[in-house]
């Protein structure tokens, strides 16, 4: 908020104009009677804006904030100069007029083109000035800021990598389809919850939520005493039950290279746990990493996750970063470190953590870090063992308190500092692939979702703007039980097909596109295609699929479901692969062989159930506009299901090559339902 009062005081002290980032070169503007310039200039002063034959006057009101806006309607595609006058006069270069879309979201909305399937060739062949994309940059904040910085990046080799790969793919399909310009606006964060993404108003109207807010901002101004508390405290309890830290006077036979092998055991990457170790104690590992001479001089950063301890990480032998309960950054992890690059040597370096762990017993879960080598298996000793201690001794032991939620990750933080700065921007519609980080309360989502919706249209005030999401695609392990597990994945699925029951929505349904053990698929063109589709039929008039199979009705008889779709034009049961991925991170990726688990029928991911709600694979054929199901477990069939498992088998599709949406035909209660808001 301090930033914000500071830009508009020197705005108007120096009586200059100012645009806000969004308003910069190379932007994409609307084709349309509104589109919105604003900024800042000096109290009372006259601003003009002129773009071709478009020309808008205001005056900046007391607080020196101006708005007006260019009837762009009948307007060429430019390109264009387009000036802002006042005292001063500003000249945005390289503006052209066309369609504008909002993509908003989380990690796989992130999700960069460099790093999507085939990737680093489209990247290449991204030449196109009709394409560009602003990236706001990814920050949180406490209230509805003024601004956000970010820049306008027109699509070629030097830029477009960094593009959202679903929302380039979107905008391409657009411009190869209408022949116009296509401006995206990339405003998304990975691992966010839906609720971080509304308007203060929003969350006004959803009492839980706003208790979390309220909970969370008065525990942020209770921390610093609870952390000066643990700081007394914890030493004050080490020092009684006998478990402070004597640290070796030589650290060179732990720290430095070569490994020696005697006294070191060889411990596998992930979990370590005190198993060959001791519980209590310390406990040193290394690992020689090979600097390549392209790397070498230059920092290098590193992540551990989730450490029972205190760490100290040593790079050849020189220590780089220490914890203690003193400066113990508030959560149980090394969190991410930079290794100077004065350290970085070509060839071999030792890389090297000494964990103290005085109280909870030790373990480290995991390790990422820039280099493939960490993968391997690591060398650990054990420098001194603490005895285990007594359970009114471990009780007594002080808890460190959590750290604060950040503005980022506090509902209404990513809205405050990334969309409200947006919202007189005019675009013509939004796009939205979020949801994986809902899982956990995902019955809500169906109140949640619907809720951001309608927000986000009354804060951009141009009415049901079109808002078209992703359905989450497959994700985890297969299973040959048709009975979903407690997670929330089909039901977070469902949640979102239910919101299509909101005006002007539309699904992309991605159930085929997803991968066992990669919560982030890279094949993100057919993505951005089946966005595309509903917005050139639903916006732009084009006679283009949208859908695939929709579940319409069932009847139950003589042991069998007539399960009857619309779009079902063409229903038809695709080939299905002869294996499917597994292993997460590898290069290739590891595959098994698809079992089937209906082999007698052409469809897989059909379930049926009869009265005592037990669910069973079942055998399904293609039947004109309909589905046969049946199975010899479920004589009297009551229910049945179609994509309800986390990572379903599936292959029913329509002639247009749009995979069915997944569907139950039963209301039973669902994983996370009793939860609510």
């Amino acid at each position: 908020m301090v930033s914000c009062l500071l830009f508009v005081s020197i705005d108007i002290a120096s009586a200059d104009v100012k645009l806000p980032a969004i308003i910069s070169d190379h932007m994409v503007l609307l084709k349309s009677e509104r589109a919105t310039i604003w900024g800042t200039a000096a109290p009372g002063e006259e601003v003009t804006v002129t773009l071709d034959k478009a020309t808008g006057k205001t005056t900046a009101g007391s607080d020196g904030k101006w708005k007006l806006d260019l009837n762009l309607k009948n307007s060429a595609q430019g390109p264009f100069t387009m000036t802002v006058q006042g005292k001063n006069t500003l000249t945005i270069s390289d503006v052209l007029v066309g369609e504008v879309w909002l993509a908003g979201g989380q990690s796989n909305m992130a999700f960069t083109l460099l790093q999507s399937l085939d990737g680093a060739a489209e990247v290449a062949a991204s030449t196109n000035p009709l394409i560009r994309e602003f990236q706001a940059v990814r920050i949180g904040a406490d209230t509805p800021a003024a601004e956000v910085a970010g820049k306008w990046v027109p699509s070629d080799p030097s830029g477009s990598g960094t593009f959202s790969a679903v929302a380039y793919y979107f905008a391409k399909r657009l411009n190869n389809e209408l022949k116009v310009p296509v401006g995206i606006i990339n405003a998304n964060v990975g691992g966010t919850e839906i609720e971080v993404w509304m308007s203060p108003e929003c969350i006004q109207k959803l009492p839980v939520v706003a208790k979390r807010v309220d909970t969370a901002l008065q525990y942020r101004k209770d921390y610093p005493g609870l952390f000066e508390a643990y700081k007394k405290n914890y030493p004050a309890w080490m020092k009684q039950t006998g478990r402070e830290d004597h640290p070796p006077g030589d650290v060179k036979t732990f720290a430095e290279d070569p490994i020696p092998a005697e006294g070191w055991l060889s411990i596998p990457v992930g979990t370590i746990k005190a198993d060959k170790l001791p519980a209590n104690g310390v406990v040193w590992l290394r690992k020689e990493i090979d600097i390549p001479d392209t790397v070498a001089g230059k920092a290098v950063g590193l992540t551990l996750g989730p450490v029972e301890g205190f760490q100290s990480v040593y790079w050849n032998g020189k220590l780089i970063k220490q914890v203690t309960p003193e400066n113990n950054p508030g959560t149980l992890e090394l969190g991410y470190t930079v290794i100077p690059g004065e350290y970085v040597k070509a060839g071999k370096n030792t890389f090297a953590i000494r964990i103290f762990a005085p109280g909870m017993p030790l373990e480290l879960t995991r390790y990422l870090v820039c280099f493939k080598q960490i993968l391997g298996n690591w060398s650990a000793k054990v420098e001194y063992v603490l005895p285990m201690l007594a359970a009114e001794q471990l009780a007594s032991m002080p808890k460190l308190p959590d750290l604060p939620v950040p503005a980022g990750f506090l509902p209404g933080g990513r809205y405050n500092a990334m969309i409200h700065p947006l919202k007189n921007y005019a675009i013509r519609g939004m796009l939205w692939y979020q949801g994986e980080y809902n899982i956990s309360y995902a019955y809500a989502y169906r109140t949640l979702f619907p809720a951001l919706i309608t927000d986000w249209r009354a804060q951009w005030g141009r009415g049901d703007l079109p808002f078209y999401f992703c359905q989450l695609p497959a994700f985890r392990v297969k299973t040959d039980s048709p009975d979903p597990d407690a997670e929330g994945w089909t039901v977070l699925r469902e949640s979102q097909t239910k919101t299509l029951q909101v005006p002007k929505t539309g699904e992309a349904v991605l159930i085929d596109l997803g991968d066992s053990n990669d919560i982030h698929p890279p094949n993100k063109k057919p993505v951005g295609d089946r966005l595309a589709v509903l917005a050139l039929a639903n916006d732009y008039g084009k006679k283009v699929p949208t859908s695939g199979p929709v579940y319409e009705s069932s009847k139950f008889e003589k042991g069998i479901a007539r399960v009857k779709f619309s779009h079902a034009e063409g229903l038809v049961a695709r080939p299905l692969p002869a294996t499917y991925s597994v292993a997460e991170a590898a290069v290739p990726p590891a595959t098994a062989p698809l079992v089937r688990n209906s082999p007698n029928g052409e469809l897989e991911g059909f379930a049926l159930c009869g009265e005592d709600k037990k669910w069973y694979w079942a055998d399904a054929k293609v039947e004109g506009d309909s589905v046969i199901v049946w199975s010899d477990k479920v004589p009297t069939p009551i229910a049945v299901r179609y994509a309800w498992v986390e990572n379903p088998t599936v292959n029913l599709y329509n002639s247009a090559g749009l995979p069915a949406v997944p569907f139950r035909t039963d209301d039973f209660a669902v994983p996370t339902q009793p939860k609510s808001l």
